[in-house]
């Protein structure tokens, strides 16, 4: 059973980047640091351009701390180095990073749930076209259904078919949602 949301453990991490990690389709899935000699993973969501954003023009061995959450251990075995989840980028070379973007505030009537590739809900698409995407975890806990009017606050950006934005949200309605940031 996952942990309660006040229970999750963020772990900083210094350490030098290397480099960008990339999925067989090409996008960018994370990110490697060297802790002093030690390998170290940050796993990010391949469909967020914030990765890239943050990371595409970092240097190799610039000092960095990394903010991370420890995944559950993978059907397909040990790994060869430590792995973290990607929460936040804290500092780059001893000054503190900013978010990609501020964020932004979206509101509709839903009028589908949208779902993540192994069936799970993982947002809502509302009647002016935007999606909000909370990632399945998240989405369990708003006791959401079709028709409900919703806010959501969260960094934003276009979707790729040009209409409408997707919104990776913070809050739904003001509450939390998902790991803390």
């Amino acid at each position: 059973m996952p942990k309660p949301h006040h229970e999750i453990d963020v772990w900083s991490v210094e350490g030098q980047f290397q480099h960008l990690i990339y999925s067989p389709k090409g996008a960018v899935e994370g990110f490697l640091i060297d802790t002093d000699g030690v390998p170290t993973q940050f796993v990010t969501d391949p469909q967020d351009p914030a990765t890239l954003t943050l990371f595409g023009k970092m240097k190799q061995g610039q000092s960095v701390t990394v903010e991370g959450t420890e995944p559950p251990p993978s059907p397909k075995g040990e790994a060869v180095h430590s792995i973290y989840k990607f929460e936040r980028l804290a500092t780059v070379d001893g000054k503190e990073s900013k978010p990609p973007q501020p964020p932004a505030e979206v509101s509709g009537k839903i009028v589908r749930f949208n779902y993540a590739k192994h069936g799970a809900v993982n947002g809502v698409v509302l009647d002016n076209g935007d999606f909000v995407h909370t990632k399945p975890d998240g989405f369990d806990g708003l006791d959401l259904k079709v028709g409900d009017k919703i806010s959501a606050e969260g960094a934003m950006r276009p979707l790729v078919t040009g209409e409408g934005r997707v919104v990776e949200a913070i809050t739904v309605n003001g509450k939390p949602v998902g790991p803390a940031h």
